[in-house]
């Protein structure tokens, strides 16, 4: 199966669009881990064409709240329609057992004993600064992050988060993570 682990940073902020729908972002950059070439790669707004191909021939996107930010966000940009991937959102995961959302940070600490290296406010500020190699780093390390917790859940069945200071395993059902929807999209492919 190919595997892309996603994230993506914006540029701006909701409140600098006067709305809460991801679409109303605009991207300042895209992060991937490909498990074909086993390779990170990143696409900033104006290089993205280079990014659908990779995702069209996709088994799966896994992504932390992908569901909800990420792949909407994409598919604004996108000539077709990425919902049809088999998307792997590990927050989404989480909270269907927990019955609440927890933090990538939070989830990587209590898992995997690491944290991320800054946060999505900074990322904006970094894009107004222009410092696009800070944004490409902190987002390939979220990438990074979220692709070691997908497989450490596929190896051991669960995460990890803290309460009250117990770390507790969070079991997820990881079978049907490993069967492609089946299909695939073709509308950035050369016929």
């Amino acid at each position: 199966m190919r595997i892309i682990t996603l994230d993506i940073e914006t540029q701006n902020f909701f409140q600098d669009t006067g709305s809460n729908e991801p679409a109303s972002l605009d991207i300042s950059v895209v992060c991937i881990h490909d498990s074909l070439t086993d390779s990170y790669k990143s696409f900033l707004e104006s290089d993205m064409k280079g990014l659908w191909p990779i995702l069209e021939s996709a088994d799966g996107i896994v992504t932390w709240n992908g569901d909800h930010f990420d792949i909407p966000l994409l598919n604004k940009y996108y000539p077709g329609d990425l919902t049809r991937i088999k998307s792997i959102d590990l927050m989404r995961e989480v909270q269907t057992v927990l019955g609440r959302r927890l933090k990538l940070d939070s989830v990587a600490a209590a898992t995997l004993g690491i944290s991320k290296s800054g946060n999505g406010a900074e990322a904006v500020e970094w894009w107004r600064k222009g410092e696009v190699d800070k944004i490409i780093a902190y987002c390939t390390d979220d990438v990074r992050i979220t692709k070691e917790l997908f497989e450490y859940a596929m190896k051991n069945g669960h995460l990890k988060y803290r309460d009250a200071g117990n770390i507790r395993n969070i079991p997820l059902n990881t079978g049907p993570w490993q069967t492609p929807l089946g299909g695939s999209l073709t509308f950035t492919l050369p016929f």
